[in-house]
């Protein structure tokens, strides 16, 4: 018999092949007839291995009276497999036991030396076991997530901790910037995430119980859950709370009525309505004889007499390109607005000292609470359930202070930072208009505009706060000026 399980800790021991190749040449020296092999990758520290029951099962069937193993701890790591071969043994349908690292003879005294070897084979799984325990609520102590790292993040080996996903954590914000907005449903992130490169293992979309646990997940706004308790995690947050939380809002709400809708192939359909009768703009595709696709759009004229007519997907994608040209900032005018940026943020950049002492003594002063909350619960002034509850309340608070002084240290940028993601919009803007990707040019209609429309086979729409002298100008430089 030979075992050695997957999540194996000990390197010592031996793998399949070498056991094997060991009992295979103990056999031969000591003139053992090996009957069968009985091979298995399963941990023994529980009963249930089906290998191990069916070669105890040949034993009491008489198909052969002895066992061959590398080592006891290969037969059993727990008490009830121990049982079982030492009362076969007794019973004298097992007769006999050999091992090439240990001495077995089926006496009084062998016995008992059986018993110690498969004794310490638990006590080392018990310990192990004991040990891993430690390390974790070591790692909870220290705030790291003691389990594999989720999207946008990476488990980085070497110190053992967290730090996100160089390629992944930018795209997980634009997820969640992207819901808040309420205009978008999971099937809409979930193709937004593929184009924007969040793919599955087999390169497909992630599927959408992945998109549900990933907006839902806490660990991306600084903590995270291991066994119902939450904790104040030391890896770097990808977003705020308060957009955690407005995510979570949405999708609530949205989870009380939810209606499955059909996947049509066109990614500008639920955009856009028609100018005259206000129906919505569907989509169609006719394959020629040729072999030429032919896609348009148009209204979908239900009970009325609209006289509109159909768009042509390249025109359509035309004028949004089109619209793309006005709003885009040029190449070279980026980085002298993002300098100048830059040089206001220092400016303003003296808020009160007072102000974030104050917040940082609020900081210690939960951190204060937290540690003779864990205190209560040691000596059982309070239960677990409060104690847990109570720690959760402290901890959301802690994060909401932590980010207001990060607001405050940040000075300026309650109107910068929306200034600097409107000038890499329109900065963007140049690059979506010679896009393929029709998902990235769709998002970008979203954030510049609303009341999407056709009319005429042309586009109307309303542009939204500040680009709306954009978008009424013939180029960027006439309303940048």
């Amino acid at each position: 018999y030979a075992r050695k399980s997957t999540d194996e800790a000990d390197r010592q021991v031996l793998s399949i092949e070498s056991q094997l190749l060991e009992v295979r040449e103990y056999a031969e020296k000591e003139g053992l007839t090996i009957v069968k092999e009985f091979i298995e990758t399963k941990s023994a520290k529980s009963p249930g291995r089906e290998v191990f029951e069916k070669m105890l099962s040949g034993i009491e069937n008489g198909e052969a009276n002895g066992i061959i193993s590398w080592h006891p701890d290969r037969l059993a790591r727990n008490a009830v497999d121990a049982g079982k071969i030492i009362h076969l043994l007794d019973l004298g349908k097992l007769d006999t036991l050999k091992f090439p690292t240990f001495w077995f003879e089926k006496t009084p005294q062998g016995l008992f030396m059986l018993s110690i070897a498969f004794g310490q084979s638990k006590y080392y799984i018990d310990n192990l076991s004991e040990n891993i325990k430690r390390g974790i609520r070591q790692k909870l102590r220290k705030g790291i997530y003691p389990a594999r790292a989720p999207i946008g993040y990476l488990n980085e080996l070497r110190n053992h901790t967290i730090i996100k996903d160089p390629e992944k954590w930018v795209i997980i914000k634009k997820l969640f910037i992207a819901y808040a907005t309420n205009e978008y449903t999971l099937e809409n992130i979930q193709k937004l995430a593929f184009s924007w490169g969040l793919k599955s293992r087999t390169n497909n979309k992630l599927p959408l119980s992945v998109i549900v646990r990933i907006l839902a997940n806490p660990f991306y706004y600084g903590v995270f859950q291991y066994q119902g308790e939450l904790y104040e995690g030391i890896h770097g947050p990808i977003i705020e709370r308060r957009l955690f939380e407005k995510v979570n809002e949405i999708m609530e709400s949205r989870a009380k009525s939810r209606k499955t809708k059909q996947d049509y192939n066109f990614i500008f359909t639920g955009i856009f309505k028609c100018a005259e009768c206000g129906r919505a703009i569907t989509a169609e595709q006719h394959i020629k004889k040729s072999g030429l696709v032919f896609r348009y759009y148009r209204c979908t004229k239900k009970q009325t007499a609209c006289q509109q007519k159909y768009l042509n997907e390249n025109n359509l994608i035309s004028q949004i390109n089109n619209i793309f040209q006005k709003v885009a900032l040029p190449k070279k005018w980026f980085k002298p607005i993002m300098d100048r940026l830059n040089k206001e943020e220092n400016k303003i950049n003296q808020n009160s000292k007072s102000q974030i002492q104050n917040l940082q003594k609020e900081i210690g002063e939960i951190e204060t609470k937290l540690s003779k909350l864990l205190d209560m619960q040691l000596n059982n002034t309070i239960s677990v359930d409060e104690y847990k509850q109570k720690k959760e309340q402290l901890l959301n608070q802690k994060i909401d202070l932590k980010q207001k002084l990060s607001d405050l240290e940040r000075k300026g940028n309650y109107w910068l930072e929306p200034m600097r993601n409107f000038i890499l919009a329109a900065f963007q803007a140049n690059k979506l208009r010679l896009s393929q990707n029709l998902a990235e040019k769709r998002s970008f209609l979203q954030k510049i505009g609303s009341n999407w429309q056709l009319g005429g086979q042309k586009i109307n729409y309303k542009p939204k706060n500040e680009w709306q002298i954009a978008a009424r100008s013939q180029s960027f430089s006439e309303w940048s000026g």
